[in-house]
């Protein structure tokens, strides 16, 4: 099927998507829309990017129409569930352009906004309430909500909840829907806890999938740099930002703090740059947001709550500043990029304590990611292949991922043999002057190198283990007890002790 019309949807909805500019479904909303309408319920494994929220949304809405209902105070007809604030925005954003001119009303439920302005938006019932499991309950503790007239319940970025420790939620609000319910799920990967909550929720459901999980968008082109340490990643990182002026650059951190502090020094050396992490408030993540999606700024640094939450097209490049800790994060990361069919860059900086990070990674992807700049160590070496370069393919050439027609100005380059690639001269001047450290400080530093401290190799080997300083992780939702003190801690704090 090439066109939604195809695809069994009614004219009002078709002329919403032609005024808007929709012209051809993709591969997964082509294969779920059709058994959504049939009432079946649905496993979707797809990346991010692939259009999973009009997958789902187009033919409840078409169904919601179609029964005429409306709800009563204090209750929903559709509940849709995702990980983050982020997510939940966008798709409640995306939602309500579907919904234009028909009386389908779209609600939003998330933590670190006022309680008492979303309880005066359920007084009068909604239609399809987008929220946060944490602040769902909530809301479902001060009888501000019930769910008991819901028919479709979603659960978006299912592996990620589960990953931020929202199980417990996620079976006490299934619970609290009908069980003659529609169910669909959808998901980038399919762990095995994944499998064991479909059985569990979901009836007799179809299995979409439109690609293996942990593989990354076709357009995307991955590099690594092996670098000795943290300072040595901001100087690269500055250069390669310095080369692609007009680029939209998201830069993942580890740590709140690291993402702070690498703004700021980017910010201070003349690079128009923001931050989203958890420690920022919504007001604060919204503005910054909107800044990068207008091209105000052209560096967000972020951590991982940013990485299924952000849908700007225009983003060219994703740097992962640190390495992620779980191999399904960096595809949900450089998943920011390459969306909507358009092109784009992947650049890793891996330390010698990320190894096992990048190793994790490749397995997972089942590709070994071209390398930009620098040397592994001999005894962490990985065999000789050929080298991913765009998505899960090999690369061409040298591995720098050249084309015909010449080298795009905006991706690694790799010069003649005598000039070396600029990471490489970097490295060489590293080891041979590292007495001379002070000259990749960020101004106003004392006297130890950029990046942050709590990261230095000679101190921690292999994986770096958690953060253990007693303060509550609060990544996900601030300011919501059920969110804010579960699995966040484990997504945001994962830096090792200084």
């Amino acid at each position: 099927m090439s066109t939604f019309k195809e695809l069994g949807l009614s004219q009002e909805i078709l002329a919403t998507l032609t005024a808007n500019g929709f012209e051809k479904p993709t591969p997964i909303q082509t294969q779920a829309i059709p058994l959504v309408l049939q009432g079946r319920d649905l496993i979707g494994l797809a990346q991010t990017g692939t259009g999973k929220t009009a997958a789902f949304g187009l033919p409840m809405i078409e169904k919601l129409q179609a029964d005429g209902k409306r709800p009563d105070p204090r209750n929903i007809r559709a509940l849709i569930l995702a990980p983050t604030r982020e997510l939940v925005n966008q798709i409640a954003t995306n939602l309500k352009l579907f919904v234009k001119k028909t009386p389908i009303k779209v609600g939003v439920v998330v933590g670190g906004v006022s309680i008492n302005k979303q309880t005066e938006q359920l007084a009068r019932g909604v239609d399809i309430l987008v929220a946060t499991p944490g602040r769902l309950l909530d809301l479902i503790s001060r009888k501000a909500v019930t769910l008991t007239q819901g028919r479709y319940l979603v659960l978006d970025e299912a592996d990620q909840m589960l990953d931020l420790g929202f199980i417990h939620d996620l079976r006490k609000i299934a619970k609290l829907v009908p069980k003659n319910r529609q169910t669909l799920l959808f998901s980038a990967t399919m762990p095995k806890l994944i499998a064991e909550l479909a059985g569990e929720y979901l009836t007799d459901p179809v299995k979409v999938e439109v690609t293996r999980p942990g593989k990354a968008a076709d357009k995307v082109e991955q590099y690594v740099h092996f670098v000795p340490g943290k300072d040595l990643k901001t100087t690269i990182l500055k250069q390669t930002l310095t080369a692609n002026p007009d680029g939209l650059s998201l830069v993942f951190s580890r740590t709140k703090h690291g993402a702070e502090k690498l703004m700021k020094h980017l910010d201070q050396v003349g690079f128009k740059a923001a931050s989203i992490h958890g420690n920022k408030s919504q007001g604060q993540r919204e503005r910054a947001l909107k800044a990068f999606r207008d091209g105000e700024i052209r560096v967000l640094v972020a951590t991982d709550v940013a990485a299924r939450g952000i849908d700007i097209p225009g983003v060219t490049h994703v740097y992962n500043y640190d390495l992620p800790e779980v191999a399904d994060a960096y595809v949900h990361r450089i998943g920011r990029t390459a969306r909507n069919g358009r092109d784009g860059i992947a650049i890793a900086f891996c330390a010698p304590d990320e190894i096992r990070l990048l190793r994790d990674i490749e397995k997972l992807m089942g590709i070994e990611i071209a390398v930009a700049s620098g040397e592994v160590p001999a005894d962490q070496a990985r065999p000789s292949k050929g080298r991913g370069g765009r998505g899960n393919a090999q690369s061409r050439g040298n591995g720098a991922g050249q084309r015909q027609g010449g080298p795009r100005r905006d991706r690694p380059q790799r010069q003649s043999a005598a000039g070396g690639f600029a990471g490489d001269e970097l490295l060489r001047d590293d080891r041979s002057q590292q007495h001379e450290r002070r000259d990749h400080r960020a101004p106003g530093q004392d006297g130890r190198p950029e990046g942050n401290r709590n990261h230095e190799a000679k101190k921690h080997h292999g994986r770096p283990g958690p953060k253990r300083d007693g303060r509550r992780g609060n990544e996900g939702q601030p300011s919501n007890r059920n969110e804010g003190a579960r699995g966040m801690r484990r997504a945001e704090n994962r830096a090792p002790r200084g």
